[in-house]
């Protein structure tokens, strides 16, 4: 079966390339996938995979496999853009102005088409039901995980497990990296508001200086984590976007200020919320301002459910060789796959995608993200056979 499944992958390699160099050249936003969303259900049902849409501009195909078995496999791919200005100078570079596939997720979608290929060219040899699930909007909150859970994406019928693999452009292409239990963080966006009394910045006494209380607060909510959390569980505070928008001499009414909080457990997650809350509000009060306190709760923390990862790694190292299968670290970024890990088995692995000789290696998020497109050799083989041995084939 791995030889069958090496050989349709060189077969559809080319292809696969093409199918990312165009999503690439054209990126759509979160939620707005819908000549994307063209795109799958166009190629799929070329092959013959019957498919239904959910969550607006999902998809979700159907392979069984010709020997009986109730096993379902769930195989996930997302699919927006990130409103970035590309910076690349490829003949694939965004045609969309200021929107740009900086997360690759175009990797996603078009492996995951290339898997689609190769499962099907096997069905009549293989047992059991592979869901392939393409996803829209993991970027932005609430995340079309969560929106296409609600619509039973994981039911009729039911999966036992799901599957998702991610780029990472500081692995080298070729390689993948696995990591067993909590994988990667929550996500709450925060927006502060505080208020004070504005005035000339020459007559400070006759003001309430909102910009010193939004200083105070910044300063000591970082105690949230240095002094109220446990220091063996990671959390991350950080405040990106602070906006006073007086002048030199003008002390504003208002501050508004924005930043993310992250980490690894939900009951410490609730408890620093409280916290930074409570904390914040009363800096606020003590100085003479007032400040309201929003917290967007965002994904929750992904988990990669140990026998199904052990499994899919001891899968990686058969196909890839062990040389070419890595151990990785906790992660505290978030993934709106998350949400899968917390309502059924689930194991998310890292896809390398980088090379220096390339000029591969930049982050996801930035405007010079790029692949080795050598990785959708590894991409779409991978994860048909991870499936099938799932599976039980």
């Amino acid at each position: 079966m791995k030889q069958k499944i090496q050989e349709l992958a060189t077969q559809i390699f080319n292809e696969v390339v093409a199918f990312r160099q165009h999503l690439h050249a054209n990126p759509e936003l979160s939620f707005k996938e819908f000549e994307t969303a063209k795109f799958v259900k166009d190629k799929l049902a070329a092959w013959g995979i019957p498919f239904t849409e959910m969550a607006n501009t999902g998809v979700v195909g159907l392979i069984t496999g010709a020997l009986p078995s109730d096993q379902v496999i769930a195989l996930r791919g997302d699919m927006d853009a990130l409103p970035i200005t590309e910076a690349n100078d490829k003949p694939y570079t965004s045609k969309n102005p200021g929107v740009m596939h900086a997360c690759g997720h175009d990797v996603h979608t078009s492996s995951l088409l290339g898997t689609a290929y190769i499962l099907n060219q096997l069905k009549e040899e293989f047992a059991g039901t592979v869901k392939l699930v393409f996803q829209p909007a993991e970027e932005i909150l609430p995340g079309g995980a969560s929106i296409m859970i609600k619509e039973g994406v994981l039911e009729n019928p039911k999966p036992q497990a799901i599957v998702g693999q991610h780029v990472m452009p500081l692995i080298d292409a070729g390689k993948v990296g696995f990591r067993s239990g909590i994988y990667m963080a929550s996500t709450d966006e925060i927006y502060v508001t505080v208020t004070g009394k504005g005035g000339h910045g020459a007559q400070p006494h006759q003001n309430i200086d909102p910009v010193l209380i939004t200083s105070h607060i910044i300063v000591a909510l970082q105690q949230i984590v240095s002094r109220n959390a446990d220091p063996r569980l990671p959390s991350v505070l950080s405040f990106g976007k602070v906006i006073a928008n007086g002048a030199t001499n003008v002390i504003p009414n208002e501050v508004k200020l924005e930043g993310t909080f992250r980490t690894l457990n939900e009951d410490w997650r609730n408890e620093a919320h409280r916290l930074m809350k409570k904390m914040a509000e009363g800096i606020a009060e003590s100085m003479g301002g007032s400040c309201h306190f929003d917290i967007h709760r965002g994904y929750p923390f992904l988990i990669n459910e140990e026998k199904l990862t052990n499994n899919a790694r001891a899968c990686a190292e058969e196909y890839l060789g062990k040389e070419n299968v890595l151990d990785l670290d906790i992660w505290m970024a978030a993934e709106d796959f998350a949400y899968y890990s917390q309502v059924t088995d689930a194991c998310f692995y890292r896809l390398g995608t980088g090379n220096a000789a390339k000029d591969t290696c930049h982050s996801v998020h930035t405007p010079n993200f790029d692949i080795d497109e050598d990785a959708l050799k590894t991409s779409t083989g991978l994860m048909a056979y991870i499936a099938l041995k799932q599976l039980g084939n």
